[in-house]
C-alpha cells in the first residue's frame, strides 16, 4: 500500500515536471529548437533515473518497517498456545466459595456497626512517597508501578498508611472507621495457609484524642467479638508494648539505632525457635551474643496482671522509663479488657513485636489454639497451580495458619503527612479475613455440606408447552412484589428438568402453571424438598411466598 502510494506521487511529480519544460515561451521554435530538445531529453532522462532511485529507498523502507512490525508481534498467531492461570499469589473464587466469603464480611461488617464505625475506601495505588519508610524491613513487598506520566505510584500495602493519609489531607481529627479492600504484597505465597500476594483487609480504627487504652480495650473487644461470631474454635488474643520493648531492649544493652532492626528479628518468634532468631540476631543484625541472651530471658515470658508486677519489680526494667511507661499501659490494659470480659482471651506475651515501624504504643495479635485440617482445601489441590500456587504450596505447608488479626497503637503516622506535623492518635486492628477464609473453607470441605450459592425464593415453572408467556406474567407480578424469583429460559422446559433444578440449587419453592388452574385464577405452590403442595391465587401469590419465607 505504502509503495503504490509513494509510486503514483512520485510519477505524478515527475511528470509534471517533464511536461513544463516542454512549455513554450513565447515564439521562439527556431535555431534553437532541437538544442533545447536535446538537452530536454537528457533532463528527463535525469529525473527518470533519480525517481527510480526514490522509488528503491521507498520499497527499503517499506521492507523495514513490515520487518519491525513482525518483530514486535503486531499479527499475533491465529493458533497460539498458552498456559491459562492466575498470577502466582493470586486465585480465582468460584460461586460456593464467594458465598462463603460474604458471609464472613457480612458479620465482620456487622460487629464493626455494633461499635459505631463508619466506612470509608481509598485509591487502590498511592503516591510511593506516601508508602516509603513505613513498613520497616518489609517495605521491600511492595509494589512498585511504573511512571504513567509524572506520578510514581505503588500499589498500598496496608489500609492504615492510606488512613492516615487521608486524615492529614482532610484535616480530620477524629473519626471512627472500617475499611474492607485489596492490598497487594511481593511476599512467598502459600496458598492453602491463605498468604496471598492480592487479598482482603478488614480494618477498624479509632482516631482521637482519648484517655490512655479505652479505645485500645475496644479494639481489643471487636477482635474477640470476631472471632466468636465467625465460631473458628478457641483462640488466644496476644498483648505487648512498643514502649515495653524499646525499654527491655535499652536496658537488655541493644544500641538505639538498632532497636528496629532487633524487633523485626522479635517478631519472627511466632515462626521461629528462638535459637534461629538468636543467630539472626547475631549474624545478621551484629548485635553482641551475650546481649541477644539477655533478651531472649525475656522474649520468651507470658502471662497476666503478675506477670506485670513480676516485670515491674525487675531492677533491670525500672531504671528504664520506656519500659515503666509501657508496663503501667499494659496494667491499665489489662484492667479494662477485664471489665470487657476478655480475661481467659488475651495474654501478655513479651514476645509480641509486630515489626511495622509505625507502632508507638499497645500492639496485640490473635492466633487459634487449635490448627484447622487445612490439608483440605475447597478446591481441589490439582488446581493450585492454575490459582496462582507454586509446588512448594501444592505439597502442603504444615497446616500452620499463622495470626488472624493484629493491631496496635500508632501516634505519629498521621503527624507524618501533616505540613504543619500535627498529630492525631489513633489505635486499630485489621482482621486476616484471608486466613480466616482458609479455616472455614477447609471446615466445609471436611464436612461435604454444600452451601446455597443463590437467593432465588421460588421458581415459575410450567407443567406443558404454550405456557412461556404466563410465566412471563407471574415473572414480573413477583419481582414487583420484591420476591426473587427465576424460570427456565427455554420455551418449553420439561417439567422434571424444572423441578430438579430447583432441588439441585436449593430453591424451596416452585410454583407450578398449568392451563386447568390458570383457567380458575389459581397455581399450585410446591414446597421443594416436602413435595407439599397448595392452590393459591395468583393475586395473592406474592403475599403467600412472602409468608413463608424464614424468620431470621
Amino acid at each position: 500500500m505504502l509503495r503504490s502510494v509513494f509510486g503514483r506521487q512520485w510519477r505524478c511529480s515527475a511528470t509534471f515536471q517533464w511536461c513544463a519544460m516542454f512549455q513554450p515561451s513565447g515564439g521562439e521554435v527556431g535555431k534553437t529548437g532541437i538544442s533545447a530538445a536535446t538537452t530536454t531529453t537528457r533532463t528527463s532522462q535525469a529525473h527518470e533515473q533519480q525517481q527510480q532511485q526514490e522509488i528503491h529507498k521507498i520499497d527499503e523502507e517499506v521492507s523495514r518497517l513490515l520487518a519491525l512490525k513482525a518483530k514486535l508481534g503486531g499479527d499475533a498467531p491465529v493458533n497460539q498456545k498458552f498456559t491459562l492461570k492466575t498470577p502466582k499469589g493470586t486465585r480465582d473464587y468460584a460461586p460456593q466459595q464467594m458465598t462463603l466469603r460474604q458471609g464472613v464480611l457480612d458479620k465482620i461488617v456487622q460487629v464493626f456497626k455494633r461499635h459505631g464505625g463508619e466506612a470509608i475506601d481509598t485509591p487502590v495505588f498511592e503516591l510511593k512517597e506516601v508508602l516509603t519508610g513505613k513498613y520497616g524491613e518489609d517495605s521491600k513487598l511492595i509494589y512498585d508501578l511504573k511512571d504513567q506520566g509524572g506520578e510514581i505510584l505503588s500499589m498500598r500495602y496496608d489500609l492504615t498508611v492510606p488512613l492516615a493519609r487521608y486524615l492529614a489531607m482532610n484535616k480530620i481529627s477524629s473519626i471512627k472507621r472500617y475499611h474492607i479492600a485489596k492490598v497487594y504484597r511481593r511476599d512467598n505465597p502459600a496458598m492453602t495457609r491463605g498468604r496471598y500476594r492480592e487479598f482482603y483487609q478488614c480494618d477498624f480504627d479509632i482516631a482521637g484524642t482519648y484517655d490512655p487504652m479505652i479505645a485500645d480495650a475496644e479494639c481489643v473487644k471487636i477482635v474477640a467479638e470476631i472471632l466468636d461470631t465467625l465460631d473458628l474454635g478457641e483462640y488466644v488474643i496476644k498483648l505487648n508494648h512498643r514502649q515495653l520493648l524499646d525499654g527491655m531492649f535499652e536496658a537488655c544493652g541493644v544500641p538505639a539505632d538498632n532497636f528496629r532492626a532487633i524487633c523485626s528479628a522479635v517478631d519472627k518468634l511466632d515462626k521461629s525457635p528462638w535459637e534461629d532468631v538468636r543467630k539472626e540476631m547475631v549474624d545478621e543484625k551484629g548485635l553482641d551474643g551475650a546481649t541477644a541472651d539477655k533478651i531472649g530471658e525475656y522474649v520468651r515470658l507470658s502471662g497476666g496482671t503478675e506477670l506485670v508486677e513480676k516485670l515491674l519489680a525487675d531492677p533491670k526494667l525500672k531504671a528504664v522509663p520506656n519500659a515503666v511507661k509501657g508496663l503501667e499501659g499494659m496494667q491499665l490494659l489489662l484492667k479494662y479488657c477485664s471489665l470487657l470480659g476478655l480475661e481467659k482471651a488475651i495474654s501478655f506475651d513479651l514476645s509480641l513485636a509486630r515489626g511495622l515501624d509505625y507502632y508507638t504504643g499497645v500492639i496485640y495479635e490473635c492466633v487459634l489454639k487449635t490448627e484447622p485440617p487445612l490439608s483440605l482445601p475447597a478446591t481441589p489441590i490439582k488446581t493450585s497451580a492454575q490459582n496462582g500456587g507454586d509446588q512448594q504450596d501444592q505439597q502442603g505447608g504444615g497446616g500452620i495458619v499463622g495470626s488472624v488479626a493484629g493491631g496496635g497503637r500508632y501516634d505519629n503516622l498521621v503527624g507524618m503527612f501533616d505540613p504543619r506535623g500535627k498529630a492525631v492518635p489513633c489505635v486499630g486492628v485489621s482482621i486476616g479475613v484471608e486466613r480466616i477464609f482458609s479455616v472455614l473453607e477447609a471446615k466445609f470441605a471436611a464436612s461435604k455440606v454444600k452451601l446455597r450459592t443463590n437467593d432465588v425464593e421460588v421458581y415459575v415453572a410450567s407443567a406443558h408447552k404454550g405456557l412461556h408467556e404466563q410465566r412471563l406474567r407471574v415473572l414480573n407480578q413477583l419481582w414487583q412484589a420484591g420476591v426473587k424469583a427465576e424460570h427456565s429460559y427455554k420455551l418449553n422446559p420439561k417439567l422434571l428438568a424444572q423441578l430438579q433444578h430447583c432441588e439441585e440449587n436449593q430453591i424451596p419453592l416452585a410454583i407450578i402453571l398449568g392451563d386447568a388452574e390458570l383457567s380458575q385464577g389459581v397455581v399450585k405452590l410446591r414446597e421443594v424438598v416436602t413435595r407439599q403442595e397448595a392452590s393459591v391465587k395468583l393475586d395473592d401469590l406474592a403475599e403467600e411466598i412472602i409468608k413463608r419465607r424464614p424468620k431470621d
